[in-house]
């Protein structure tokens, strides 16, 4: 039997939002947000990007807890949950009151998506597991993301980025050869985590559509970091070669890194083949190491790395970062300036890409800049929502009098009950 996606979910009523009317490929959709820090986070977000109604849960005391991750912090509000909380409605509901508990289980029945990153089987324990939830909305889709899985030996332990880099191998190659184990920039773990199960809700979505009948869904931070090791996992499990701190070089291509420039900046360039690494040598006058029977192949290459990368690195600080960019525009070969925060955002094909969201915020009176959406429709309606970080409780009454068939009486005294907060 095959069910259409119009009798499934639960189209919200666009008047009754207080926030910009939302548009885009999964306008319609509703989803369930009960997540905090940022893998979930962020792949709600993406959803909100995407049109989806997003209703934040979050506790009346205090929040998200990246709400207080700062300074720095515009007004009152933090940066850094600002960063991944745009095109969401917060409702600050105490779930651990029976009332509370209540009004979420209404939620659910109008909602397509449900997503949590609490320990597992805690709220199994109070009454908002999948099997409850289940018999509300067969149709719902639920994704828990957690450190290390629903189950197994570790799956009570609490679960941070930095701890599955470490214990998922991307900590152990990262960092300079001969230094120390070093974290990356950002939460990648967390942010993959966002990414893959964002993917698989969809995917969940599709078979909806199909079946009629929702699912449950896991995702942990310690699979997402060992699925992203690739090509570095399959050199150890194929050929018993153990990953090890390269810098900015590539295990299996040379050259492929970072090299310093006479003025101290660094450049990125990779020679990818046999042919584009030739053109290097042509463009950066070494045509002699192009030559070489040392360095013809790929496989020569590696066995002869460190000669070789001592001679590219001797050349390439003769001139300085821009002349060098210069000498290798139309190349055909990768490379790329290593730029900050100031020079990203000022890249001509980052502002081309309208990769700066701005967006006013109401609750402090002032513009605010995140990074935009990186993937762009052709439908211009499906893309551009741009609604801002909601404060905390901002859409309590709003969400309840929609959606969970509450009068202004009903909040008042849910409010003086300290069962949800606006």
């Amino acid at each position: 039997m095959i069910v259409h996606y119009s009798t499934l979910i639960f189209p919200c009523d666009e008047n009754s939002l207080n926030m910009t009317p939302m548009q885009g490929v999964l306008k319609g959709v509703r989803v369930l947000d009960m997540t905090r820090i940022l893998a979930g986070p962020f792949a709600t977000m993406i959803f909100g990007d995407m049109g989806a109604d997003v209703i934040k849960i979050e506790s009346p005391q205090g929040g998200d807890d990246t709400r207080f991750w700062g300074p720095p912090f515009i007004g009152t509000e933090s940066v850094y949950f600002m960063s991944v909380n745009r095109n969401k409605r917060s409702v600050a509901i105490n779930m651990k009151q029976p009332q509370g508990l209540e009004i979420l289980h209404r939620l659910v029945k109008k909602s397509d998506i449900f997503v949590e990153n609490f320990l597992p089987g805690k709220l199994d324990a109070m009454g908002m597991g999948y099997k409850e939830l289940k018999k509300l909305n067969k149709g719902l889709v639920y994704c828990s993301i957690s450190g290390f899985g629903p189950d197994g030996p570790l799956a009570d332990r609490a679960g941070y980025d930095v701890i599955a880099s470490s214990m998922g191998g991307l900590v152990n190659i990262t960092g300079p050869q001969n230094g120390d184990p070093c974290k990356v920039g950002v939460a990648v773990t967390d942010i993959t985590t966002g990414l893959l199960a964002h993917g698989a809700i969809l995917a969940a979505l599709r078979q909806r559509e199909l079946t009629g009948v929702g699912d449950k869904i896991d995702c942990d931070l310690l699979s997402s970091q060992v699925a992203m090791l690739t090509h570095v996992a399959a050199n150890y499990l194929n050929s018993n070669i153990e990953a090890s701190r390269l810098g900015t070089a590539h295990p299996n291509i040379v050259p492929y890194q970072a090299f310093k420039t006479k003025d101290g900046l660094f450049l990125t360039i990779g020679g990818g083949n046999n042919k584009q690494f030739k053109v290097l040598c042509n463009v950066i006058g070494c045509q002699s190491l192009g030559e070489n029977p040392k360095f013809l192949n790929n496989e020569d290459r590696l066995a002869n790395r460190e000669e070789l990368i001592a001679a590219l690195s001797e050349k390439l600080e003769e001139k300085t970062r821009v002349e060098w960019l210069n000498l290798l525009e139309g190349s055909g070969i990768p490379y790329g300036p290593i730029n900050n925060m100031k020079e990203t955002f000022s890249n001509p094909q980052v502002l081309h890409n309208n990769m700066i969201m701005e967006m006013e915020h109401p609750g402090i009176n002032q513009t605010i800049r995140v990074p935009g959406t990186p993937v762009k429709y052709s439908n211009k309606e499906s893309n551009n929502n741009s609604n801002p970080p909601p404060m905390l409780g901002q859409h309590t009454r709003e969400v309840l009098k929609e959606l969970a068939d509450c009068n202004d009486a009903d909040i008042d005294r849910l409010v003086n009950e300290k069962v949800v907060l606006e």
